[in-house]
Parts: C-alpha cells; structure tokens; sequence
C-alpha cells in the first residue's frame, strides 16, 4: 500500500514537473521569437535600401500570423473598427443605398435605395451613376472607395452629383448621411390562410425583438403554421439566437455549452423568458449559406425536436470568437471556443492546423459521430446542420449565370434601369409579370450587345478533343467530334430561349426591387421558391410533419 501511494505520489511529482517544463519552454519560445521579429524589423529599418512603412510591413506580418490560425481571427487597426461595429450591430451611418460597379462604364453606380432612407428620399434611381461626393470626382473609383464617402457621422451633410442615364441629365443632390440599419427582418407576411413565413436576413442588436414581434403579428393573422427562412444568414450575436429560440422552447432549457481554453470562456446558455409558443409547427430553411448563430437556432431546434429542418446541409461553424481591445483603438475578433447544441454535438465543419503555417481540414462524414435528438432521432457531428428533408433549389441555367454575373455588358442591369425609367408604376410584388413582348425586347438587346460566354459543354468538348488526340483516337473519331461540334455550336439567342423561365423571374426580381424595395423583391420571388412550396405543403400535411420529428433511431427499432 505505501509503495503504491509512493509511486502515484512520485507520479504526480514527475508530471507537474513536465507541466511546468512544458510552460517554461513555451514562454520562453514566445519570448525568443518576439524578440527576433523584433530586432529583424529594426534591422530592416536601419539598413534597407528604401524606407520601410511600418503600417504595411508590421501589418502584414500580423495577417500572416492570423492567416496561420482560422479565418474569424482577425485584427481591426483603429480606422478598419468601423466594419466591426457594422459587423456586430449591423448599423452605420451613410444614404442606405446598395451601389455597385459597372464594367462598361467603368463607374459606380446607384443600384437599390432602402426604403425611407436619405438616397430614397433624394430621389436616387437604379443606374444613376455617381460622377462627384462634395466636388471629390468619383469617376472611375471602385465600389469601395465611393462607399468610404459616401459614409460618415450622421447629420453630416454633402453635395452629391449624379448622371441619369435614362435623360442624360446631371443632377446635384444635398443628401444628409443618418444612422442605417441593415434590416434583419428584410421580409414577413402570410401564405394563404393558415402559414406565417419570416425571412431572417442577420442577427445583430436587437433583432430577437423584431423576430418576436413578427411571430406576434403573424399568430394575430391567423398563422397556424411557420416557415422560418434562414438562407441567407450568415450569423451573428450567439445570445440573440437564444432569445429567437426562446420564442419556440420552454424558459431555462438549456441551448448552447461553450467552451474554450480558459474558465471564462466556459458559458451555458439557457432560454430566460416564458416562450411564445411551444406547438406550433414550424419548419426552418436552411443553405450551404446558413452559418453560425443562424446553425445554432436551426440545430437547437433540431435536437429538440422543435421543428423540421429542410434544404441543403449548412455551413459548419462551430467556433465562438470574442472580441478584445487592442492598443491605439484597434480590436483583436478571435476565436475562443467551440459550442454544443442541446444534443451534446458541435457542428464545426472544418479542422484548423497550426503547424507548418496553418492549413485546414475538412472531417469526413465517415469519422463524425452520432448523437440524438430528444425524441432519440439519429444526428450528427461535424459538417454542418444535414437537414431532416433535403430539397435542393432549381439550379441556375449556366446563360443565367453569365448574364446575371459575368456579363461585362451589365446588359440585365441596364435592362431593368431603362424598364424602371418608362414605367411610373407596377402591378403589386405577387402579380407582376415580365410579358413576352418585354422578355423579346431584352433577349434582342443581349444578342445586339454582342455577349458572349463560353458554354460549360464546349469546354469539356476541347478537354475530350485533346485527350483524344493524345491518345491516338482523335482521326478515327474525327467526323463523329465535328457533328457534335456543330450541335453545340455557341446560340446566345438559342440559349436565352432555354432558360427564359428563370431569366424572367431574374428580371422580375429586379424591377420589383426598384418599386417596392428587398420585401416586395422577396414577396415576388417567392412563388417560385421549389423549397418554401416543399416547407407550406409539408406544414398542411400534419401527419407527415409529425412522422418526420417522431423518427426512431435505427438502432432501437
């Protein structure tokens, strides 16, 4: 007995000592290394041949060490704290107009005024194009540079000069900057009867609030059911999505165990308030865009059975960061832990290694680890929130894609800023239709344009060419590749035909915007959205839904 209480006392001995060596070297290895980037930057400022600035070679030393972590770590020098603040609060002060830039006319130019905001109340229109900001000329200068001056202390006010390409006319607007925030509710409103649909954009300052006033407003409508969008969310404050799960689960369950490497970065949270409805049926959208504080809300719901989750798998970020100042005004974003849903699982996607510079890896799905649900359903670690119903969305036509977002002409862009100039008005979001005769006038100014794009089938077609011809095959197969040549010859008119449903939804989507704002855009697009109809028929079918949440295990059936 006493020899074995000696061994496990020397043990105990041995090991401290070990810590204690461990922590001695590590200190003394930060110590040694800070000193040599230290004295090799002196070196470099006393002896390089040109003058070094601080501010860029420092600065990209610090990203290349931030760089060697993950990608939510990252340093805000005092005059980039701003897009911090945007970042958490969603707030800032400017006119509240999205602009863009044009390739063609190698300029800025207005592209959609919020609602009520100071560029609304201007009279800003889609496709003005800003020439000056208080006689600064802004010709030429990228999206980033105009957004600069654009912004800055609210009440402030500036002389801004614009070109209408619609009449040719310059105008001179005084606008004054006040504070604008990004809505997160961008859109709310009943389908038919009996389903509320909430489009959830962002989870900044108080938008628990605005999610619970909704939820209210649509139960006062008559909703019996809840899609509860989250598509497009990118995520945001982790207690805000508490407060939004709250709504739908009983006070003091417990959401979310955060933990990290120090005791205060330890945290569980619970819901703290008596929740506004814990039966409604509710199914929550979800996308390979859907991240963070918006996988925390869907995954909670997940794994308590709450609602049914239905789309395509989610992001996968796991990590929790923190916020912390740094010297002369700048603030250090790091991550400090990882969070649990109330299933026990962490959803993190993606390893972060640190050695050799810093590399990532994705986990397998074949080395993620089961976990249940309440109600014992089978889920996963890792990869993301996989949804109970998976409904992938209608793929973009490849013509599609390039006129919306590579075409160099902004033949769409322009389209939809001439439309807006010669019609006053439109019928409601729910109503408007692009006619045949519109449609006709804008595919006959895409071919007029002179676009071009290189169809995805061409290429494959050269890659099998070359192929063949490395391999000797080519002169034998050589009539056969011509024929297929000519069938897939390039047809800008023939292929905007092909995909003339979803290039009109696209340009109804757009002009809507410029009338009735992001909700009315929202609003319109919606009846053609393949998996919110999936989500409205899977809520009015109540068997089904209940089927769906009342999955056993395999291993217990």
């Amino acid at each position: 007995m006493k020899k074995s209480l000696a061994a496990l006392l020397f043990f105990m001995a041995t090991t401290a000592c070990l810590n204690a060596q461990e922590v001695k070297n590590h200190n003394f290895e930060v110590a040694k290394n800070l000193d040599v980037f230290n004295n090799i930057y002196k070196g470099l400022d006393l002896m390089y041949v040109d003058t070094l600035n601080p501010q860029e070679v420092i600065g990209n030393g610090i990203k290349a060490m931030l760089n060697s972590l993950d990608p939510y770590t990252e340093y805000y020098p005092e005059e980039k704290t701003k897009d911090l603040k945007l970042m958490i609060t969603g707030k800032y002060a400017g006119i509240g107009s999205i602009i863009r830039w044009h390739q063609r006319l190698k300029a800025t130019v207005i592209d959609q005024p919020y609602k009520g905001m100071p560029a609304d109340l201007a009279g800003l229109k889609k496709g003005d194009i800003i020439l000056s900001i208080d006689n600064l000329d802004m010709r030429g200068k990228d999206t980033k540079y105009v957004s600069e001056h654009l912004r800055g202390t609210a009440g402030t006010s500036f002389v801004l000069k614009v070109k209408r390409p619609s009449t040719g006319k310059t105008l001179k607007l005084k606008i004054t900057r006040q504070n604008i925030k990004e809505a997160d509710i961008p859109y709310y409103g009943m389908i038919g009867d009996n389903t509320g649909y909430i489009n959830f954009r962002s989870y900044t300052d108080g938008c628990a609030r605005n999610v619970r006033k909704a939820f209210i407003d649509l139960k006062n409508k008559g909703a019996k059911n809840l899609v509860f969008d989250l598509r497009e969310n990118g995520g945001g404050s982790v207690q805000e999505a508490v407060d939004i799960i709250n709504l739908w689960v009983p006070k003091e369950t417990l959401i979310i165990k955060q933990k990290g490497k120090l005791p205060q970065a330890n945290h569980d949270y619970m819901t703290r308030l008596e929740p506004v409805d814990t039966l409604m049926p509710i199914v929550v959208l979800v996308s390979g865009m859907t991240a963070s504080s918006s996988e925390i809300t869907c995954g909670a719901l997940q794994d308590l059975d709450r609602a049914i989750i239905l789309g395509t798998r989610t992001y996968g970020k796991g990590l929790v960061q923190a916020t912390i100042d740094m010297p002369y005004n700048g603030s250090l974003k790091l991550t400090t832990g990882k969070y649990f849903i109330p299933s026990g699982r962490c959803i993190q996607a993606v390893n972060y290694k640190h050695s050799g510079g810093g590399y990532k890896e994705s986990i397998p799905d074949s080395l993620t680890r089961v976990f249940y649900t309440k109600n014992r359903r089978e889920v996963r670690d890792g990869g993301g929130i996989k949804p109970d119903v998976e409904v992938k969305p209608d793929t973009l036509p490849n013509i599609a894609f390039y006129i919306d977002r590579l075409d160099s002409m902004e033949v769409m862009f322009d389209y939809v800023a001439d439309y807006v100039a010669k019609h006053d008005s439109i019928a409601p979001p729910k109503e408007f239709r692009l006619s045949d005769a519109d449609f006709e006038d804008f595919k006959q100014r895409v071919v007029s344009s002179g676009f071009n794009y290189d169809p995805e089938s061409d290429k494959a077609l050269d890659q099998l060419e070359k192929l063949a011809r490395f391999e000797g095959y080519y002169q034998d197969a050589k009539e056969e590749f011509e024929v297929l040549r000519k069938k897939l010859k390039h047809n800008v008119a023939r292929d905007i035909e092909k995909g003339k449903a979803t290039l009109k939804e696209m340009i109804e989507q757009d002009i809507v915007a410029a009338y009735y704002y992001e909700a009315g855009a929202i609003e319109n697009i919606m009846y053609h959205d393949k998996q919110l109809k999936e989500a409205v028929r899977l809520l009015e079918n109540e068997e089904e839904y209940k089927s769906v949440l009342e999955k056993v295990a395999k291993s217990e059936q």
